[in-house]
C-alpha cells in the first residue's frame, strides 16, 4: 500500500469556482479576494483580514508593521519551519531564539525575560502544530516590556486559546499550503484589529500601490504580495467546510491516538488544537523513517531545528545551544494525516510501524 503524507481536500465545488473566475476574465484585485478576506475574518473573530501570497510574505509583512531596524532584536522559536526566523532576518533584524518546551514543542514561556534586551522589539509566537502557545503568560511579559505581540498561525488554523479563535487579538498570519487545514494552493492571510495598519498591509502587498488606488501612484516601498482569484476562489469553497474539516481531522487524529498509544510517544489530544500534522517521537527516528519510506509509507522528520540549518550556522549557531529543540528535532516524525485519511490506510501505519519497531 502507498499512503501519501498529505492530500488536500478538494472537491467538484473548487474546480467550479477556479472555471467561474477563469471565464470572467478577472484573475486578480477582483471581488474573490475580499470575499475570501471577509469570510476569514469572520470565522476567525477578527476586524481585518489581509490575503497575500503566502505566509511567508504574511510574516514578512508583520515585520514591516513593527518598523525594525538594523540590530533590533526578535525573540522567537528554533522549532518551526524556517520561514518564522527567516523573515526577521529580511528586515536585517536578528531572531533571538528560545528554546522549547518538550510537553506540547512551543517556546517555553519561563525562558522569554532571561532573553530581553534593550534591542528586544517585539516577540513572534509560534503555534507549532496548530498547538496553542501559553498567550496569557507570553502576552504579560510583553506588556511588562513594551514589546509587540505577532503570532505566526500558519498552522493553526481554528486552534482555540481561552475560548477565542487563535488570530483575533495580535496580528496573526496564516497559511493555505496544499499540506494544511485548508489550501488554496499557495497562499496566506493576516489577521490584525487595527484599521491604519489593515491599509498599510493592503498597499504593501500590492507595490504600495496608494489607497485612493490611482493607477500607478504609489505611496510606499511596497512588494507584489496579492493573492490571485483563482486562490481566493478556492479559499471561499474551503472556507465553507472548514467546520466539517477540522472536526474529521481531529477525529483522525484522536484514532491515531488509539491505534499507536502503546507503540511511540504521541502527541497529545487537546480540544482546542486544530490538527495540521500528526508527528509522533520515536527512537532511532531515521532507521525508522526509512524502513517506513520502503513500505510505501510516506514520512518525514518534523521539524529540522532552525539553528542548526546550514544558513543560520553561519550566523554562530551550533549544536548545544537549544538543548531541548535537538533533543525534539532528532526524534519527531511526521505521520500521514489528511482530512480523508482511510481507516485502512491508519491500520496500515500502525501495523507496519510495530513491525518495524520490534
Amino acid at each position: 500500500m502507498k499512503v501519501p503524507l498529505s492530500k488536500p481536500l478538494i472537491g467538484e465545488e473548487e474546480i467550479n469556482a477556479v472555471t467561474e473566475v477563469l471565464r470572467s476574465g478577472n484573475l486578480s484585485l477582483g471581488q474573490k479576494l475580499p470575499e475570501f478576506e471577509k469570510r476569514f475574518a469572520k470565522f476567525i473573530g477578527s476586524k481585518h483580514a489581509v490575503a497575500v501570497s503566502n505566509g511567508t510574505c504574511g510574516l514578512h509583512l508583520c515585520m514591516k508593521l513593527l518598523d525594525l531596524k538594523e540590530g533590533d532584536e526578535v525573540i522567537t522559536t528554533p522549532f518551526s519551519f524556517i520561514s518564522s526566523a527567516n523573515c526577521i532576518l529580511y528586515e536585517k533584524a536578528k531572531p533571538v531564539f528560545v528554546d522549547i518546551k518538550e510537553s506540547d514543542f512551543n517556546m517555553d514561556e519561563d525562558k522569554i525575560e532571561e532573553a530581553i534586551t534593550d534591542k528586544t522589539k517585539a516577540i513572534l509566537v509560534v503555534h507549532i502544530f496548530g498547538q496553542p502557545a501559553n498567550m496569557n503568560k507570553i502576552m504579560q511579559i510583553a506588556e511588562k516590556h513594551n514589546l509587540k505581540v505577532i503570532e505566526d498561525s500558519c498552522e493553526a488554523i481554528g486552534s482555540e486559546y481561552n475560548g477565542k479563535k487563535i488570530g483575533s487579538v495580535n496580528p496573526s498570519v496564516f497559511a493555505f499550503y496544499p499540506n494544511k487545514q485548508i489550501t488554496t494552493g499557495e497562499g496566506g492571510i493576516i489577521t490584525l484589529n487595527d484599521d491604519e495598519q489593515a491599509k498599510l498591509l493592503k498597499s504593501l502587498r500590492n507595490q504600495g500601490r496608494s489607497e485612493s488606488n490611482n493607477w500607478l501612484e504609489h505611496d510606499v516601498l511596497g512588494y507584489n504580495y496579492r493573492l490571485n482569484e483563482m486562490s481566493c476562489a478556492i479559499g471561499i469553497e474551503q472556507m465553507k467546510k472548514i467546520d466539517n474539516i477540522l472536526e474529521k481531522r481531529k477525529e483522525k487524529a484522536k484514532r491515531y491516538n488509539e491505534l499507536l498509544k502503546d507503540l511511540v510517544i504521541c502527541p497529545e489530544f487537546n480540544e482546542d488544537k486544530s490538527w495540521f500534522v500528526y508527528v509522533i517521537r520515536v527512537n532511532n527516528r531515521d532507521e525508522v523513517m526509512a524502513k517506513l519510506l520502503e513500505k510505501g509509507i510516506n514520512c518525514k522528520p518534523y521539524l529540522p531545528a532552525i539553528h542548526l540549518q546550514p544558513v543560520y550556522r553561519k550566523l554562530g549557531y551550533k549544536e548545544g545551544d537549544f538543548p531541548v529543540c535537538e533533543k525534539v528535532s532528532n526524534s519527531t516524525l511526521a505521520l500521514p494525516f489528511f482530512t480523508e485519511i482511510l481507516e485502512k490506510e491508519m491500520t496500515y501505519v500502525y501495523e507496519t510501524l510495530k513491525e518495524v519497531l520490534e
